[in-house]
């Protein structure tokens, strides 16, 4: 897992493996095992004093979060460790997982539960049988699911960049970390934002609101602005699309992303048309 003391990449340069990671999200634990999720963990369930023991409390908010991931047999031994990364996990067949948290976390206590929602989400989705080849890719999944599925705002409010200090936590880019919790934002009808204490992080979480957002008024989707209808028409006419575009014409349909879980849905050219995402349940309406 990220550390702290390096310069922060900005943008959206994972943004093709945040949402393969959505969807595969979606496949492995189906619309229903995604929907159990629809509460994040809560601010008070792992805030840590200044006076509470350091090794009792990162227990306590470990627990809490086997409970959110209904982990029941799952049983996390935390310590702390000198060490170039944050937390590190050791993964096993279990029930007992080992979790190694950086030593600065005993002093740094705000970010003790940022930590161990990445390190907890391995243990989750190495149960699941989940992961995607390759190291960066697979903790960029890691990060993903932690957001989506209501962990991971913790790891966005770990954000913060000054003249004094700077620190993030994760793979992703804070701006990414935004998307994603935008996504399960919308997918949910859960407003993360006022639970960050961080002011950069509420500022990424922003700009990932707004890439979000423009998924939603991407063609063919019925949403979309006079610009894109009018590239979308000029595409059709052409049979043909750019790489960027974000849709592809195939025989008499059109190929687009689902702007929920990412999936690739196939639509006729036929004017307008009413699209049900078989994977995530979204209705979208095309104009096609």
């Amino acid at each position: 897992m990220g550390s702290d003391g390096i310069e922060i990449q900005h943008g959206f340069p994972h943004a093709e493996t945040v949402r393969s990671a959505i969807t595969a999200l979606y496949r492995r634990l189906s619309y229903d095992g995604v929907q159990a999720f629809g509460a994040s963990v809560f601010p008070v369930d792992v805030a840590f004093s200044d006076d509470e023991d350091p090794y009792l409390g990162v227990q306590r908010v470990a627990r809490e979060m086997v409970r959110h991931l209904r982990l029941p047999d799952a049983r996390m031994i935390v310590s702390f460790r000198d060490m170039r990364h944050a937390g590190n996990v050791e993964l096993a067949a279990g029930p007992e997982y080992f979790i190694e948290l950086n030593s600065r976390f005993k002093e740094h206590r705000r970010d003790v539960g940022a930590a161990l929602s990445h390190e907890v989400m391995h243990v989750y989705l190495h149960r699941l049988g989940l992961e995607f080849p390759g190291t960066r890719d697979n903790e960029i999944l890691t990060d993903t699911a932690a957001a989506y599925l209501g962990a991971g705002w913790l790891l966005l409010d770990a954000y913060r960049e000054s003249s004094a200090a700077t620190q993030k936590l994760g793979y992703l880019t804070p701006e990414e970390f935004g998307y994603v919790l935008a996504k399960r934002a919308l997918a949910f009808g859960e407003d993360p934002s006022p639970w960050f204490t961080s002011p950069q992080a509420y500022e990424a979480y922003t700009r990932g609101r707004e890439r979000a957002r423009r998924d939603e008024r991407r063609p063919p989707l019925a949403g979309a602005g006079r610009l894109g209808r009018h590239r979308y028409a000029r595409d059709r006419r052409a049979r043909a699309a750019s790489a960027d575009a974000g849709y592809a014409f195939e025989d008499a349909g059109v190929v687009f992303p689902c702007p929920t879980c990412c999936q690739r849905i196939r639509v006729p050219v036929r004017g307008r048309v009413r699209a049900r995402c078989a994977l995530c349940r979204t209705e979208l309406e095309c104009d096609t």
